[in-house]
């Protein structure tokens, strides 16, 4: 059982470092009557996030005693049960009597057992809340009658192109583009986000590399087989290569576990499925179906992208074409949400398709590197928008651009780094 000594100790050495780290501020807007449950990858920023609302309500004048930041990845919180947590705010209000604890900040909450019951009770009492956490399962349907609509749900995504540009000391405008100068160095930002992906603190780094297999252990080992106890560490393994390699096409559970028995590991469709679940979970990968499949179909044939590129690159050699797609699969979702973005296939192949918006998207690294590349996208849209009439009709490439115009139908052709910065200063 943990001591108050002890978390008096956690809170003070917590909240002196959390005072020392400089932050990047990042656009999002807090409604000061709601409470917030922040979830996605390992390391995209939400204790910055965190940081950053408390930095605002001292800024406002609450005073630092009305606030209490628990970072439960403190290896000192390893054994805290749920029937500990009100132990920490007992030691916060002891530390200043004259103030109530308010503002109660939770971050990687997702270990401790019975956490929401908790949480709910603190939102019940009129505590403001923040929650953080690395596992999808805090979005289960239990947790969320749990929480009965007390919290707002946020998906943490590692930086934009805007934030990453932002951050590098670069001003995330398209207008920065349109010298030779301003060009270059924009689209030599724009290879490393590609590349090294977008995590925060990799910004300033030398050993990216050395970076991104920390989180990529951490996840794989801590988030997928330590949580989930996977015994079968080679077929786990395997599985993971083979995504990072088949980013870009569909490929069905079937598929992937015939491909691990023909390296010598039995392994059943069910624990495919499985171990799939535990990887989306953790969010390393997301999936997106055909739009056009029957419903089996959308369940056992998705797409499957990683949720950042530099980890994408981390299980694939020379993956520049894949991560350009997988950078877009990366802001449709973080722009629309992933129920509204999918694929289609079905006599027509479009990379991406969000309804909603009646946007279809191709995506190619070099439209004009032959006359059969610059055919298939072309056609493909086209053929696409003739079966569904009245899209907004793209093709992202790593750095044409052009209008093409066929029989009244417009393809605007679209740098990436032009088409990530839509919504800054200079509108596309």
């Amino acid at each position: 059982m943990i001591t108050r000594v002890t978390i008096q100790e956690i809170l003070a050495d917590q909240w002196e470092t959390m005072s020392e780290q400089t932050l990047i501020r990042r656009r999002f807007s807090w409604a000061d009557e709601l409470n917030y449950c922040l979830t996605g990858i390992r390391r995209a920023g939400k204790s910055y996030m965190l940081m950053q609302r408390i930095r605002d309500l001292l800024d406002k004048g609450i005073p630092r005693s009305a606030i209490l930041y628990v970072n439960f990845e403190d290896e000192r919180l390893l054994e805290i049960t749920a029937g500990d947590l009100n132990k920490l705010i007992e030691v916060q209000a002891e530390t200043a009597p004259q103030h109530r604890v308010s503002y109660v900040f939770l971050d990687e909450l997702q270990n401790v057992a019975g956490w929401e019951k908790f949480v709910r009770r603190l939102a019940d009492s009129k505590y403001h809340v923040y929650v953080t956490g690395s596992n999808a399962k805090m979005l289960s349907r239990e947790i969320a009658t749990t929480l009965g609509g007390r919290f707002m749900i946020e998906e943490v995504y590692p930086y934009s192109f805007a934030e990453y540009l932002k951050a590098s000391g670069m001003k995330p405008d398209i207008s920065q583009g349109l010298t030779t100068k301003g060009r270059a160095a924009m689209f030599q930002a724009f290879h490393s986000y590609l590349m090294e992906g977008s995590f925060p603190e990799l910004i300033g780094l030398k050993s990216k590399k050395l970076y991104l297999n920390t989180i990529y252990q951490t996840i794989y080992v801590g988030d997928i087989i330590a949580r989930n106890g996977v015994t079968n560490e080679f077929a786990l393994r395997l599985l993971l290569k083979k995504l990072a390699e088949s980013v870009c096409r569909p490929i069905s559970y079937s598929r992937l576990a015939n491909i691990v028995k023909g390296s010598g590991s039995s392994i059943a469709k069910s624990t495919v499925i499985k171990y799939i679940s535990y990887m989306q979970d953790s969010y390393l990968i997301f999936p997106i179906y055909n739009y056009q499949g029957k419903l089996l179909d959308k369940e056992m044939t998705p797409k499957y992208y990683f949720m950042d590129t530099g980890l994408l690159n981390l299980l694939t050699l020379d993956g520049a074409t894949a991560s350009l797609e997988n950078l877009a699969a990366i802001d449709l979702v973080r722009r629309f949400g992933q129920e509204e973005v999918y694929y289609y296939e079905k006599n027509i192949e479009v990379d991406f398709f969000v309804p909603n918006r009646r946007m279809a998207v191709q995506v190619c690294y070099a439209l004009h590197q032959s006359e059969e590349t610059c055919r298939r996208e072309v056609e493909g849209l086209l053929k696409f928008n003739a079966h569904i009439p009245g899209q907004n009709l793209y093709i992202l490439t790593v750095g044409e651009e052009e209008t093409i115009e066929r029989d009244g139908t417009v393809i605007h052709v679209v740098p990436m780094w032009k088409w990530l910065l839509r919504d800054e200063p200079c509108i596309i």
